[in-house]
């Protein structure tokens, strides 16, 4: 069996999507779907996602799961747009409770909202294979940027999220809630224990200088360049790093709106009264103590 990976670049969050699927079956899976929004004028809209669902019909395939990596801080996800059109079913690691839980509480929910998981269809513990016709699908759990993210590997490919970067970028932060900079380097160090020639395919690229973005790379390339945990780097001085260069970084643009929709699984909130939808800005609730009032 041959399978196919389509990327799909989205340059303004500057993140990959995927179709999986194979050459000769009709069932698909897609990775970190990207649903439009813009900050300063709340407006959300669906091109990203209508392109790889152009994609998606173009070949007459058919969607079995959505499945999320983690719990986007950078993007929203268009995986509830995808569930109502394709009827698929939309996944993400087991943690992602966890997290629910933590932002539940930061943007107060309220008792009416769920933290067991739900509106995910399927939450996937370590080892769990997930079949989409010939396609099977071994579920990673790599915690560390938060403690929900998975890795999907499929034969010799593997779609890591946000734990690793291309080499001449790194690796992600471990500030977030819950985010474990000695869990990342462990996570990272079993997908690097894979063989050599693994490919390894990325959420999101941040190219230096003039460099192209680029959404996969390989296990050995990994070992050899990667700028923070390339062979060589022990756990400690992974962990001082990571610590002294989170402590520098800002806030992601979009961190506030995608937490809020991204653990809904890609649904927007509901509906007020008046019919409009509403995203919550917490104040002072992240960074440097600000004034209350």
């Amino acid at each position: 069996m041959t399978i196919h990976i389509e990327p799909f670049f989205d340059s303004r969050t500057s993140t990959w999507s995927y179709v999986v699927h194979t050459n000769d079956a009709p069932q698909a899976v897609v990775i970190d779907p990207v649903l439009d929004f813009d900050s300063k004028s709340g407006r959300v809209w669906t091109e990203s996602v209508e392109r790889l669902s152009g994609y998606l019909q173009s070949k007459g395939l058919r969607l079995e799961w959505v499945l999320e990596t983690h719990a986007h801080a950078d993007h929203l996800s268009a995986a509830h747009w995808l569930r109502e059109r394709f009827g698929a079913r939309v996944g993400i690691g087991a943690e992602i409770c966890r997290v629910q839980k933590v932002f539940a509480g930061i943007f107060n929910l309220g008792p009416g909202f769920a933290t067991d998981g739900r509106p995910f269809d399927a939450l996937f513990h370590d080892g769990q294979v997930l079949e989409a016709g010939p396609l099977r699908i071994e579920v990673l759990h790599v915690p560390g940027h938060t403690p929900a993210d998975v890795a999907y590997r499929v034969e010799d490919a593997v779609f890591v999220g946000d734990t690793l970067f291309m080499p001449d970028v790194g690796t992600a932060r471990a500030d977030f809630p819950g985010g474990d900079a000695h869990m990342l380097y462990r996570s990272i160090r079993r997908l690097l224990s894979l063989p050599g020639e693994t490919r390894l395919f990325l959420c999101h690229d941040y190219p230096p200088g003039e460099r192209a973005p680029c959404g996969v790379t390989t296990v050995a390339a990994q070992r050899a360049h990667n700028i923070h945990v390339r062979d060589g780097i022990g756990e400690d001085e992974f962990v001082a790093m990571r610590s002294a260069r989170d402590a520098t970084l800002e806030m992601p643009a979009l961190l506030l709106p995608s937490i809020q929709v991204n653990i809904r699984a890609g649904e927007l909130p509901e509906r007020e009264p008046n019919g409009r939808r509403y995203l919550k800005l917490p104040l002072n609730a992240f960074g440097a103590p600000g004034w209350d009032g």
